[in-house]
């Protein structure tokens, strides 16, 4: 899914990483010798790749050039000393370079409000944000590019057929990279991964297996029935790769963050039933996992049409928040990095996904963050995207009963974090709070407010709003303790 070539005119560098084009033979790694103006199209020509890319430039007496692409498949993470810049998709190759905590970083996290920006948790880890170019020369320096521009809703013909443009859409991300049966959809039983999945089985049957996690709580038993509905109804290969985030639960002792391991707080926060699912599906030969991320993004009602509050506030139900976060939380939005084609959001879900993939092989494909389904999202009226009518009205034309289009139930992770968090992971707040943290040196987690937080977990009365962000204390403890 990958490949790299590199170019030299003898004395300038260009090597450049970039995903694989369906339809295009792959390039000979080897630097190929070129002339000077032969290097200058060269250049010029590597951002026009229609897909992700990374590439690095060099010449003498001249900073070196690190730049991305627009996709945010992977995360670029970069640190430097007085002679050398380093870069990794895997923080965890960088964590020489972690210096501290960065107070407004994690107070963001804390709270749950995530910004995209060059600022990372950890002082001397920079992330390069898409379209960001890292420039160092002695001295680092992640210049952001110039916004992306965006449009809004547009009145329909009364002839248009927008199920008819999404499918069009869905295929031009689709068949833009190569996929081989070594690809696995990951299929949830939700509209988004479903109208992923289910087109992609409608194109080639019987070619592509499926997986999942599974939830807890009340809409389990409903995603199991949805999900028994969609594979029966269309023609998907087997097997079905199952895992249930209950028994592989989060924190639980085999969790690769409780054992110690260098593992970024960016990571999926639900490492250990995720890393399960990786395991098996490399076990099985998977190459590529298809997803339904970038969804929610895709067709999100504005605050316009629809007022809401805004995530992450901080309130008395988070009395755990120290002093020093408090006081960073109100330069939270300062510094973050410029519009991109896919919602800022989408990006950050990106970034939590590739790791736990890459470290087994397997190259993560997002259509739903493809510029073209950007852009239909955009161009679409209200009543289209409001409770996601694209998504169920493109499920329902393939013959799925109301049970799996017109479903209301929640479904989602909430109940496996009321688990973690009431059951494996009252202990380690305990120890936590016994042994300490760097979270409460630097004043950004008050243990006082954490002690009390933790009490009420053990009495039973159990909150989600406030009581959830418990998971993402543990999660930057682990992450500071084992970095620093």
């Amino acid at each position: 899914m990958v490949e790299h070539v590199a170019v030299t005119d003898g004395t300038r560098t260009l090597v450049v990483v970039r995903e694989r084009i369906a339809g295009r033979n792959t390039h000979d790694p080897v630097p190929r010798t070129v002339t000077p103006g032969e290097f200058a199209e060269a250049r010029g020509l590597v951002e026009q790749w229609p897909a992700d890319y990374v590439f690095v430039e060099t010449a003498p007496g001249m900073p070196c050039r690190v730049t991305t692409g627009p996709g945010g498949i992977a995360p670029l993470y970069v640190a430097h000393d007085q002679t050398s810049l380093h870069g990794s998709w895997d923080m965890a190759d960088l964590a020489e370079h972690a210096t501290g905590l960065s107070p407004r970083e994690v107070a963001r996290l804390l709270i749950y409000r995530p910004r995209y920006s060059t600022e990372t948790v950890f002082r001397g880890i920079h992330r390069v944000t898409e379209r960001a170019t890292a420039i160092y020369g002695g001295h680092l320096y992640v210049h952001y590019p110039e916004p992306v521009l965006h449009s809004g809703p547009r009145e329909l013909d009364p002839n248009a057929d927008v199920l008819g443009a999404f499918v069009d859409a869905m295929d031009d991300a689709l068949d833009l990279r190569p996929l081989d049966p070594t690809t696995v959809l990951h299929l949830t039983g939700g509209f988004d991964s479903g109208t992923v999945g289910t087109r992609l089985a409608e194109r080639y049957p019987d070619r592509f297996s499926t997986a999942t996690l599974l939830i807890g709580g009340p809409g389990r038993a409903h995603q199991i029935r949805r999900r028994a509905e969609i594979l029966k109804t269309l023609p998907f290969a087997e097997p079905d790769h199952v895992v249930d985030a209950v028994e592989h639960a989060p924190l639980s002792p085999e969790c690769a963050r409780v054992q110690g391991e260098l593992i970024s707080p960016y990571e999926e926060p639900l490492h250990r039933p995720f890393s399960k699912l990786t395991e098996a599906l490399s076990d099985a030969g998977a190459r590529v996992v298809v997803t339904g991320l970038g969804g929610d993004e895709m067709v999100a009602l504005s605050q316009a049409e629809y007022p809401h509050k805004s995530m992450g506030d901080v309130s008395d139900e988070l009395p755990w928040i120290g002093a020093r976060a408090r006081a960073a939380l109100e330069y939270a939005d300062d510094g973050i990095a410029p519009p991109a084609t896919a919602n800022s959001m989408t990006l950050l879900s990106l970034e939590t996904t590739a790791p736990v993939l890459m470290r087994s092989g397997i190259w993560p494909l997002h259509p739903f963050a493809d510029p073209g389904m950007v852009q239909l999202g955009e161009w679409l009226p209200m009543h289209w995207r409001e409770l996601k009518q694209l998504q169920r009205k493109r499920l329902a034309s393939l013959g799925l009963s109301p049970d799996v289009t017109e479903s209301r139930a929640r479904e989602s992770f909430a109940e496996v974090v009321q688990h973690t968090l009431t059951t494996v992971a009252r202990p380690q707040f305990a120890r936590m709070l016994h042994d300490g943290s760097p979270l409460f040196e630097e004043k950004l987690v008050d243990p006082d407010g954490l002690r009390a937080a933790v009490r009420r977990l053990a009495d039973g009365s159990y909150c989600e709003d406030g009581d959830a962000q418990l998971l993402e204390v543990l999660d930057l403890h682990y992450a500071a303790a084992a970095f620093l």
